[in-house]
């Protein structure tokens, strides 16, 4: 019986982690569907800019991961560019861009999903689904404000580890510290604008920037999101792949 007290308290500290990533999950679930103008901003290490825009289009699977679909609009160079992305619970995501340059669907393999997308410090797998089963968590710390939670791939991936800080009050993560293999920390986003929404009397949160910043080679990535709606009842025959090349 002491044996029993003892490893209880333990066994609870250990899994608060998991069970406050759950909650966090919990309240951002019940969206429906998504869609947005969104901009990216890629800096290089000398400051130059270079924008993008693009329209951005999530669709909620109730049962194994959502479904996403993200179009260039401008410049004229990635204009037509689309990326599907279908995510897992617990398996590699599947995804493929379309190069309108090309009028090909290229699949992205596990191999490259740590790659820049489109040149910037997203990498394929930042814009995958972030579900909860591909990740185990540990409880760092708290205050009035936030959690601390560490989390780290049970799947594939190019990190050793995430420690992310979430907001109490938004049940979203602020901020994430990503690690590369050498467990180096190598890029720091920022969540930030965040607005309120509801959808089926449900109220959801969502950043409305990204900040991504490069600490190994001083370039960052910042996508901005306009006129976002949720709750938008989107038809899965648009999440499909052979629609990809529909208008070239």
């Amino acid at each position: 019986m002491k044996f029993l007290l003892l490893v209880l308290p333990i066994l609870a500290f250990s899994n608060k982690g998991l069970d406050i990533s759950k909650k966090i999950e919990e309240q951002n679930n019940g969206f429906v569907g998504e869609e947005s103008t969104m901009t990216m901003l890629l800096i290089n290490a000398q400051g130059d800019k270079i924008t993008r825009e693009l329209v951005s289009k999530a669709l909620e699977v109730s049962k194994e991961g959502d479904k996403s679909l993200i179009t260039f609009k401008v410049p004229k160079d990635v204009a037509g560019t689309k990326m599907l992305t279908w995510s897992y619970k617990k398996n590699d995501d599947d995804q493929w861009l379309f190069l309108p340059s090309l009028k090909k669907v290229k699949r992205i393999h596990s191999n490259n999903k740590t790659s820049s997308f489109m040149g910037s410090e997203f990498s394929y797998e930042d814009l995958g689904s972030q579900e909860l089963e591909k990740y185990t968590y540990k409880f760092i710390s708290e205050n009035d404000e936030n959690w601390v939670i560490e989390r780290v791939p049970v799947i594939k991936s190019g990190y050793s580890k995430q420690v992310s800080t979430i907001s109490k009050k938004l049940m979203n993560a602020t901020k994430v510290d990503y690690f590369n293999k050498r467990n180096e920390l190598m890029k720091t986003a920022t969540f930030e604008n965040f607005k309120e929404y509801t959808v089926n009397n449900k109220k959801i949160f969502r950043a409305n920037k990204i900040h991504m910043k490069n600490l190994l080679t001083k370039k960052e990535s910042i996508l901005t999101w306009s006129n976002r709606k949720l709750g938008v009842k989107h038809k899965s025959n648009l999440f499909k792949k052979e629609g990809l090349s529909e208008d070239f």
